[in-house]
């Protein structure tokens, strides 16, 4: 009798260790697809090609993980030491990792605590981390965080125009086609999207950032000032230093994040010209897989430069 109790004990206690582990003790109801894309750094390679499964209401990030690829992990099993043998390391006094975002935007949980609620976009990408510790948010998801939201809410979403009236336009229908809810105004729940010149967009406490460099704004680009008070784009590389400057016409579709307040997507040039054509890229053929990207003369460049 007592050996039958304490094997019932034993069980119960599992069952309630796996429960408060996240485990669960069944697959739970189907709560719709989500995407996972795996990638190294910023994007450039795959690791393996995309895929997209079915998950239910006891997944997680770590959990698709985990059935579609070979991980290795550590601090009891809640970080990510490898996938499919690429494997966290220290190259040439630089550290490498594996990061993950969930709809375009950097996870302030682990992988492991992450619920899905269907519909999500995953990304994990393997890169050098000194220059930019933190990439609060990256445009490579896209229609997402506009489609779906972010962290398991949908959001509004608010689009300010700044001196380039046609590319707010072409700003706005992109949106909407997307699936975005755009309002009027800008509430403190919406992902704002500004659209100009990067002269008028400097004074926003958010977009300011990226004059602080990738470090503070996750975007491996910067608007240096030139003579007679104009900017001219600069594409940096990984370590965050100045590798490629672009054209007066240039333009760049970023995105960052300021403290804990929703993404701010930036649609700049240093000209009107410019802003039009970094409108033109608001789609998933110029944006998929990449941290931010300019484009000069048609030609779309991802960045960071490498």
């Amino acid at each position: 009798m007592l050996r039958r109790r304490g094997t019932a004990v034993a069980i119960a206690l599992l069952g309630a260790a796996l429960a408060a582990a996240g485990c669960g003790l069944g697959p739970g109801e189907e709560v719709g697809e989500v995407s996972l894309t795996v990638t190294r750094d910023y994007g450039a390679e795959p690791v393996q090609p995309p895929a997209s499964e079915a998950a239910s209401e006891s997944d997680t990030v770590m959990r698709v993980l985990e059935r579609e690829a070979e991980i290795s992990t550590r601090y009891g099993g809640g970080f990510v030491k490898s996938i499919d043998g690429v494997s966290e390391a220290v190259q040439g006094g630089r550290r490498y990792d594996w990061f993950f975002y969930v709809n375009g935007v950097e996870s302030p949980v682990g992988a492991a605590d992450f619920p899905l609620r269907g519909g999500e976009a995953i990304w994990w990408d393997y890169r050098d981390w000194m220059a930019a510790s933190r990439v609060p948010a990256v445009v490579g998801s896209w229609p997402e965080p506009f489609a779906g939201g972010y962290e398991g809410e949908r959001h509004p979403v608010s689009v300010e125009c700044r001196g380039a009236a046609p590319a707010c336009g072409t700003v706005r229908e992109r949106l909407e086609q997307a699936g975005a809810t755009l309002v009027a105004g800008s509430p403190e729940d919406a992902i704002r999207v500004l659209v100009g010149p990067w002269a008028r967009l400097r004074s926003d406490p958010a977009a300011a950032q990226l004059e602080h460099g990738p470090q503070t704004s996750g975007v491996f680009a910067d608007f240096a000032s030139g003579g007679g008070g104009g900017f001219s784009l600069h594409g940096l590389d990984e370590a965050g230093e100045p590798a490629r400057d672009f054209g007066p016409e240039a333009g760049l579709v970023a995105a960052t994040r300021r403290y804990e307040a929703p993404p701010v997507w930036l649609v700049s040039s240093a000209t009107v010209a410019g802003v039009q054509a970094a409108a033109g890229l608001l789609d998933s053929a110029d944006l998929r897989d990449h941290y931010a990207v300019a484009t000069e003369g048609g030609k779309e460049t991802p960045l960071p430069i490498r």
